[in-house]
């Protein structure tokens, strides 16, 4: 079965109309989605606004970036080190 992708705005969107009052049951039946899912993206983004949900991306690709970044920097250290210690045998 192949899976579906829903965007933020979308899940937001679903989330909007369980808090409107629709049963999650047929909520679940049209989206084609588990109630696991269902209770999983309310865990997640329950309350949040589209403007929020744009800022919350950003976020975290920010975040994404910043790690690469950080590992990227602490490979080179350590690549850095490991060069030193063989160029020079008695220092740390």
């Amino acid at each position: 079965m192949k899976r579906k992708r829903y965007s933020v705005e979308q899940i937001v969107a679903v989330l909007k109309q369980a808090e409107m009052g629709m049963p999650v049951a047929d909520l679940v039946r049209q989206t084609g989605i588990t109630e696991q899912t269902f209770y999983r993206w309310k865990k997640r983004y329950a309350g949040l606004e589209s403007d929020q949900v744009r800022e919350l991306k950003q976020v975290q690709e920010e975040n994404a970036r910043l790690k690469r970044l950080v590992a990227d920097l602490s490979l080179d250290k350590a690549v850095l080190q490991d060069v030193l210690s063989k160029k020079f045998p008695d220092r740390r």
